[in-house]
């Protein structure tokens, strides 16, 4: 399920691919809570938890990949 595109920026580095695969993961994780959230099977307000959590482990991996 989780496959990943290519990262093809002119400013290559391993932890610009990590934080690419990470940003992918997190969009894939989206969609998933707000198909979830759209079939009645979370709440509006377990899905903004949700997505708030996986939020700050973006912005966390991204402090700590691309400083």
């Amino acid at each position: 399920m989780e496959s990943h595109s290519s990262y093809r920026g002119e400013d290559w580095s391993p932890q610009r691919l990590v934080f690419h695969q990470n940003l992918e993961s997190f969009a894939d994780r989206v969609g998933l809570i707000v198909g979830l959230q759209s079939n009645g099977k979370i709440s509006q307000e377990q899905a903004y938890t949700e997505i708030r959590k996986i939020w700050k482990e973006l912005k966390e991996s991204k402090g700590t990949l691309l400083r």
